[in-house]
């Protein structure tokens, strides 16, 4: 199977799976804020809901976010409700549970789109699995963007796209330290947001 996109540059899908896992993509999904509803795809309707049968098809209530840590649940929705309200990026860390009973970290980030009248239309994001690099501090979360566009912002986007980009292949310090970085960012990001 082939993958077109806009450019026309094909790419095999075997590829680009296994670029996504090496980068911890494990989902992506999509949020329309005009239907109330959300869509996901196998890998994150198995981590957040518990069951990837529901991939595919527009999700709403408990069930869009069944396997969510409880102690995470509250927070989670106010930051994902205070991010789509205040545009820009979406990104959270926090926990779910796999249906095996073991605990997991996620790092979700994405994006929310407005209309012309600046109403939130939707967002959509990827889905990374970090409990291998999760270091046991607090979790991070970042809503809005500071106007003009802020330095740590555009360094946090940056640290992701340096974290997609390395390979399985790249020094071990290397990822290490570019997870590091990342996890830093965030919770200064989150600190100054806080402040």
């Amino acid at each position: 199977m082939r993958i077109n996109v806009i450019d026309g540059y094909a790419e095999n899908v075997d590829r680009l799976r296994a670029a996504l896992e090496a980068s911890c993509v494990v989902g992506a999904w999509e949020w329309d804020h005009v239907r109330g509803v959300v869509v996901y795809d196998a890998g994150a309707a198995r981590l957040l809901t518990g069951n990837p049968d529901l991939a595919d098809r527009p999700i709403n209530g408990p069930m869009a976010l069944a396997a969510v840590h409880p102690e995470d649940m509250t927070w989670l929705m106010d930051h994902m409700l205070r991010a789509v309200w205040s545009g820009g990026l979406v990104l959270a860390e926090y926990r779910v549970f796999k249906p095996d009973g073991s605990v997991r970290w996620l790092l979700s980030r994405g994006r929310t789109h407005r209309d012309e009248d600046g109403q939130p239309q939707r967002s959509h994001g990827i889905l990374m699995d970090i409990t291998e690099i999760r270091d046991g501090g607090d979790r991070y979360v970042l809503g809005k963007p500071v106007a003009g566009g802020d330095a740590l912002e555009r360094a946090a986007d940056l640290a992701l796209a340096l974290r997609e980009t390395l390979t399985d292949d790249a020094p071990a310090e290397v990822r290490a330290a570019a997870e590091l970085m990342l996890i830093r960012l965030g919770r200064a990001l989150a600190r100054r947001m806080t402040h």
